[in-house]
């Protein structure tokens, strides 16, 4: 496993585990950490052995956004280091949903900034019940990051977005799952056991069709409506070449549960 500085990184029944492990920085995401989150999520990109992903956190932060106190201590260079960092983090990001492999996240606090940034890009996402959302950004004189500016309009409409982003509202998790942020409202103490169950289920399912399903999804809001016809009709056509989609046909036609393989 890789030797991580601000992450916790295992493999088990072919799930990533990435734990956010700062918590006495309230998980707050400084250079090393966004570097990781990259480093991350390319290993989760490119392992055969990693078949989905869950993201959460450690401590009573899922996470605080940018690290605040290490962007103050980068003086006349701020403007440069968060540029750097953002390489990092948004590099991240994009690969955890360019990937085939499902991501799944579970946020077990507070989310605030890239933290509510970060929960928006999960492909499904779970939260504890005592966990609460906000952008917090133009708190302290800022603006978004983190891709929100992307998801959260697509997730809840530009007038909620315009809502979170300029007034710093605070949703609770019943809110947040009310107004289509997350997947699902789960006890405190049973987060991490039912976001891992969710994430190990996926794990055996046909990896190459739902990579398929995020790349179609991703393309929807942007593609005329025969362009995106035609990226429905050709990605059946590769998925049913693939040897899950062969297996998934037979099994149908057997009246079988199918045993996917992520090939």
């Amino acid at each position: 496993m890789p030797d991580f500085k601000t992450l916790e990184f295992s493999i088990n029944n072919n799930v990533a585990i990435i734990k956010l492990n700062r918590p006495d920085a309230a998980n707050g995401i400084d250079l090393t950490m966004a570097q990781e989150l990259m480093e991350a999520a390319i290993i989760c990109d490119e392992s055969a052995d990693i078949r989905a992903v869950l993201l959460t956190g450690n401590g009573k932060f899922f996470s605080a956004g940018g690290d605040l106190k290490s962007f103050a201590e980068f003086g006349d260079l701020v403007s440069a280091k968060i540029k750097e960092l953002m390489i990092y983090m948004h590099s991240a990001i994009s690969r955890f949903n360019r990937m085939e492999k499902p991501v799944i996240v579970g946020i077990n606090g507070i989310a605030a900034g890239a933290g509510f940034s970060i929960a928006c890009m999960g492909d499904i996402v779970f939260a504890a019940e005592s966990a609460k959302f906000t952008m917090a950004y133009t708190a302290a004189g800022l603006s978004p990051d983190g891709a929100s500016s992307y998801f959260l309009p697509r997730l809840v409409g530009i007038r909620r977005t315009q809502d979170l982003m300029l007034t710093n509202r605070r949703l609770t998790a019943q809110e947040a799952l009310d107004w289509g942020i997350l997947t699902r409202v789960v006890a405190d103490d049973t987060l991490f056991d039912e976001a891992l169950a969710q994430a190990e289920k996926l794990a055996q399912g046909p990896t190459k069709a739902f990579g398929t399903v995020k790349q179609l999804l991703l393309s929807s809001s942007q593609e005329s409506l025969e362009t995106q016809m035609e990226l429905e009709a050709r990605g059946m056509g590769a998925m049913s070449k693939t040897v899950d989609g062969k297996e998934g046909i037979a099994a149908f036609c057997e009246k079988r549960r199918p045993s996917f393989k992520g090939l």
